[in-house]
């Protein structure tokens, strides 16, 4: 059975999207830095100036992925799509410094949705990957 890759579109609505929804996590964990757990080596200073270099960059992979992928340049396109899953995963880590009972409501949910949006990113570019080595489309052929 042959499996279609994600149009364009679809592509563009997850980047999209994942940029939206990562600036307000990035955005509350650089002002409310205090109310997130983090490892004791970490100073907030230093959160604070990786989350305002760290969200741009990244998410400039994403949109260079998209870019890359409307031009039918998959080969590029996929491993920029994988490394901007990145962006939403990463905000897993949170995890790893405390348990969930540790963040405010709102941290909470923007780190699941953070990690929920990097998950599906991740998704859309094993996807295209899979889809594409099946030969289920020409090159040049997205929607």
């Amino acid at each position: 059975m042959d499996v279609e890759p994600p149009s364009v579109r679809t592509v563009g609505l997850v980047v999209g999207a994942t940029i939206v929804l990562t600036a307000f996590h990035f955005t509350d964990n650089i002002v409310n830095v205090d109310t997130y757990p983090r490892q004791e080596w970490l100073s907030a200073t230093a959160i604070q100036v990786a989350g305002l270099i760290f969200w741009p960059v990244v998410s400039s992979f994403g949109i260079a992925g998209y870019l890359l992928y409307r031009r039918g340049n998959y080969e590029l396109a996929h491993p920029f799509l994988i490394a901007f899953s990145f962006l939403g995963l990463v905000s897993l880590a949170h995890f790893t410094a405390g348990s969930p009972d540790d963040l405010t409501t709102r941290g909470l949910i923007s780190v699941l949705i953070d990690g929920a949006a990097g998950i599906t990113t991740l998704g859309v570019a094993v996807w295209s990957i899979l889809a594409r080595r099946r030969g289920a489309a020409p090159e040049g052929a997205a929607g």
